[in-house]
């Protein structure tokens, strides 16, 4: 491809038009007689200014004064038009320089470019190369998300057979999958179609996308195939709180440390989320089901599909939506939706861990009692607080703590969002109670770190 050479600048004919402007008027001033047509001429020599004919030694006094006037508004002219012309020599050189410089940039190889281009362009990529970071999480770089292919996914896990199920969501199962090398995901395939599951699907890829958190599930990449979407996670291995909780253990491999460590790390994900994106994200649906913990009990924040960017948001500009026993109740009633809307669904996960109930339970067939209604009579009586414990960490914490646990999901549950706690003091609340081995500030004189260890899984 043939290349033009670089132009001038406008600036730099301007400078040219001005260069030549002052030297036509330079020119014009030589031509120009010094006196007047009545005037002798004025000729030079190598030792200056002298008259042409006698008449000018018979001049007058003062027409010799105007003459050396007048040389010296020349000589000022000329000095005048020097530094002008040099100045617009300057801006010439300028001009083209920069002119080149841009011309440079402008073609550079355009092959390179399009290969480029076309290497960061979303297509499908083969599991090999993400997958051999999983265990740094650098899935997701520079706000890209990799992109699997379908049959890969398919086929990590068997054709997304039940066996590997690992919970059912609103719209769409999780499965375990294992890719080449021995590496494990968890992939959330979600039946499209829907406008909200569209939706949720492209909030979650968008947040996701953007948060790195300790405490907040990682992306790993997504898939589109047909009307089907499918996002893929690091796998948690001890599943969801939810189903150490309410499974077919019944909470028997959390120890009181561990919840109290479960509660910690939940707190830490929604301060991050709270005060530290900007503007804040509001999860709106923190449920047990939504946190998941790791082979070490770490728990993690997951499900962004109905999470909200911003500030208060309100019923007008906002479908209600979550899970029942975690809504708060200004957005049940008033569909007023804050962070202290998080705050709330956090207590009753608190209340979750201190009596391993439900947040709601059938009392009968048609009638139904969250955890909330039924435990905020006893929680602000000592005398009956021991008693509604989770039998598994019953008269296993020191009564202090458990005393301060409570006053704090007291007041994460209250009806006044204003009476409610920010989470970043709910966090500082929980720090010290959760013993260094695990996260916290809490010295025990007489548990070891593999004493603590072994009492979270048995």
């Amino acid at each position: 491809m043939n290349q033009s050479p670089p132009r001038i600048a406008p600036i730099g004919v301007v400078s040219v038009l001005v260069f030549l402007f002052f030297l036509v008027s330079f020119g014009n001033a030589r031509d120009v007689p010094a006196f007047g047509p009545d005037t002798a001429p004025i000729s030079s020599s190598e030792n200056g200014f002298f008259p042409a004919s006698p008449a000018y030694a018979a001049s007058p006094p003062i027409v010799k004064a105007i003459i050396v006037e007048r040389r010296h508004h020349f000589h000022k002219e000329l000095l005048v038009a020097i530094i002008l012309t040099s100045i617009a020599i300057a801006m010439i050189i300028l001009s083209t320089t920069c002119a080149w410089i841009l011309w440079r940039k402008s073609h550079e190889n355009p092959y390179l470019k399009d290969k480029q281009s076309s290497e960061i362009a979303p297509r499908g990529i083969t599991l090999a190369p993400i997958l051999s970071k999983f265990n740094s999480f650098k899935m997701v770089r520079k706000g890209l998300v990799a992109m699997f292919e379908y049959s890969s996914l398919e086929s990590s896990t068997n054709k997304f057979c039940e066996s590997n199920l690992l919970g059912v969501g609103g719209f769409g199962c999780v499965y375990k999958a294992e890719f080449e090398g021995g590496l494990l995901g968890a992939v959330k395939k979600l039946a499209g179609g829907s406008v909200d599951c569209e939706r949720e699907f492209e909030n979650e890829l968008d947040l996701l996308g953007r948060i790195r958190h300790p405490n907040i599930i990682s992306l790993l990449g997504y898939c589109l195939h047909e009307e089907t979407r499918l996002i893929v996670y690091e796998l948690m291995e001890k599943g969801s709180l939810d189903t150490q909780l309410h499974g077919p253990s019944h909470g028997s491999a959390l120890s009181w440390h561990i919840r109290m460590k479960i509660a910690l790390d939940t707190a830490r994900g929604l301060e991050y989320l709270h005060e530290h994106c900007n503007p804040p994200i509001i999860h709106r649906d923190l449920k047990s089901s939504n946190i998941l913990l790791d082979s070490d009990f770490h728990a993690k924040i997951s499900d962004f599909g109905l999470a909200v960017v911003g500030g208060n948001q309100n019923k007008a500009t906002l479908k209600l939506s979550g899970t029942l026993g975690y809504v708060a109740p200004e957005y049940l009633l008033d569909g007023k939706l804050t962070e202290k809307s998080d705050v709330y669904a956090f207590g009753v996960v608190l209340l979750e861990l201190l009596m391993g109930r439900k947040p709601v339970e059938k009392m009968a067939p048609s009638q139904c009692q969250s955890i909330v209604t039924w435990a905020m009579p006893q929680l602000t009586d000592r005398s009956k607080l021991p008693s509604i414990i989770d039998p598994v960490i019953r008269n296993t914490m020191d009564p202090k703590h458990l005393y301060q646990v409570a006053a704090v999901a007291v007041l994460c549950v209250q009806p006044e969002p204003s009476y409610r706690p920010l989470i970043t003091d709910v966090l500082h609340s929980l720090v010290p109670l959760v013993p260094i081995e695990l996260g916290g500030t809490l010295r025990l004189a007489d548990q070891s770190p593999r004493k603590i260890e072994r009492n979270a899984t048995h």
